[in-house]
């Protein structure tokens, strides 16, 4: 007995990529070819075109103007389709380095937005991340040294880094070492990258570059860990009003020193149902109008405090709208806001002053999304 395999059908591949484009490069030297040779043929084979009178040469002019105006705008189609296609791919990487945060995380509402100092950019040298994990929900904030696409690669070694540290390791400390250490990688292999004659390991590479970075930690109880290296500490909204939520002196920003051997996580009481988080960068608190006044981020938030309920939504719009009128314009440093309100209904927990407090017993109802 002879057994027959059946044979799957083959699949032919194309690879459109390379055509494609050699087609569409063709037919954009088509058009300005044809018009080219429109108005040549025009100019030695018309016999109007040789004519000297008055109705002759304003036909030629409209002649020519026909052309020249089909060129523009070719051209003009031709940029706009480019930009269309720059802002996509700068779209896909800005999903891609500053991943949209979710609504709700772990009880947590979060609301995130960034204002790039350089026109051409959509990301620029600011960066956050909030991530769930075993230990409690972990939040990064930080900003790099420079705007624009210069910082790009900076803000992705130190993204990159805490998202995997965030869920590797058990203290908080250890993920600020991870962050030094890529921050420390990242920097030799661009002063590799910019003097790759000199043959030799850099002992001080790109010594001007640094990031200021804020760690915190929230459990599931609402108490707060924090490391701060050099960033502003974020401010409280809750039933008292607005407050800083200072714990410490900031150590010095990662880059220009080595970080303590013995780092000492600092404990900020807790995050109560009804509280939130505003966590920014210092484009906020140095922006300025035009007579030189800064931008006074802790009145703008005491105007959300009668808002019922302070979503983060809320809070965002609110700055952002003040803070656009203040500086009439585009701000000259990058701008980047992160806002945590706790919606978690059953918590019991100290006092984020360290006394006792009982959770609210008409908690704000949770949003649906």
């Amino acid at each position: 007995m002879i057994r027959i395999k059946a044979r799957a059908p083959t699949r032919r591949v194309f690879v459109r990529g390379p055509h494609r484009r050699s087609r569409r490069r063709a037919l954009a030297l088509a058009l300005p070819t044809v018009w080219g040779a429109v108005a040549v043929t025009y100019k030695l084979a018309c016999p109007l075109a040789q004519q000297t009178g008055l109705g002759a040469r304003i036909a030629t002019s409209a002649v020519f103007f026909a052309v020249g105006t089909g060129l523009v705008f070719h051209v003009r189609r031709a940029l706009v389709r480019e930009l269309r296609q720059v802002r996509k791919v700068a779209g896909a990487a800005q999903r891609v380095l500053l991943r949209p945060l979710p609504p709700r995380l772990d009880g947590l509402a979060l609301a995130a937005a960034q204002l790039s100092a350089d026109r051409g950019a959509a990301i620029g040298g600011d960066l956050y991340e909030v991530i769930a994990t075993e230990h409690g929900v972990r939040v990064v904030m930080g900003d790099v040294r420079g705007h624009g696409l210069a910082a790009i690669g900076t803000v992705a070694a130190l993204l990159g880094s805490f998202r995997e540290a965030a869920h590797d390791e058990p203290g908080l400390e250890r993920v600020l070492c991870r962050l030094d250490r890529a921050l420390a990688r990242h920097l030799r292999e661009r002063s590799r990258a910019e003097h790759p004659a000199g043959g030799q390991e850099p002992e001080h590479p790109v010594a001007e570059e640094f990031a200021t970075v804020l760690l915190l930690e929230i459990h599931p109880d609402g108490e707060l860990h924090a490391l701060n290296c050099g960033h502003p500490w974020p401010y409280l909204i809750g039933a008292h009003g607005v407050e800083a939520l200072a714990g410490a002196e900031p150590l010095p920003p990662l880059g220009p020193f080595p970080l303590p051997r013995d780092l000492e996580v600092i404990r900020c009481g807790h995050l109560l149902p009804g509280e939130s988080l505003v966590l920014y960068t210092d484009g906020a608190a140095d922006a300025r109008d035009a007579h030189g006044s800064f931008f006074s981020l802790p009145s703008v938030l005491r105007q959300t405090v009668d808002d019922r309920p302070v979503t983060p939504q809320a809070v965002l719009r609110t700055v952002f709208t003040a803070l656009r009128r203040h500086i009439g314009g585009r701000p000259t440093d990058d701008i980047a806001l992160l806002v945590l309100r706790n919606e978690r209904r059953h918590t019991h927990a100290l006092g984020a002053r360290g006394t006792a407090r009982h959770a609210p017993t008409d908690p704000q109802p949770t949003p649906h999304r």
